[in-house]
Order: C-alpha cells, then sequence, then structure tokens
C-alpha cells in the first residue's frame, strides 16, 4: 500500500479548529477589487468555516486531521 498523503493546497488553505469544523478563507477579495462595492468588500472580511456538505472532502484530503 502507498502512503497517505495530505494535499499539500488543502494545508495551505484550511485550519481545523479544536471542535471539529475547518476554517477556511473567503473567495473573491484577491484581484478586480476596484468595480467591487466597499460593502462588499467589507462582508468578505475575516475567515469562515466550512460547509458540512462539504466535509467529505475535507476529510479525504487531510487524512491526518482527525476529521
Amino acid at each position: 500500500m502507498p502512503k497517505m498523503k495530505t494535499k499539500s493546497s488543502a494545508k495551505k488553505r484550511f485550519r481545523v479548529r479544536p471542535g471539529g469544523t475547518v476554517k477556511r478563507g473567503q473567495a473573491f477579495k484577491r484581484h478586480i477589487l476596484t468595480k467591487k462595492t466597499t460593502k462588499n468588500k467589507r462582508h468578505l472580511r475575516g475567515s469562515v468555516a466550512v460547509l458540512e456538505t462539504n466535509m467529505g472532502h475535507m476529510a479525504q484530503m487531510l487524512p491526518f486531521a482527525g476529521l
């Protein structure tokens, strides 16, 4: 059997919180910000949790995270 490996892209983008939820950054805040409203950019600040429907994919990408 080959070794299980963590997806390198996932370990750079996600953090597992102590309660078992996964923290991720917001999308759409990197470039082309001039056409986005100030309110829209303000609501994209901070981090959010990964939805429960995507936790199966998280467990596959982060096998050693205990999800």
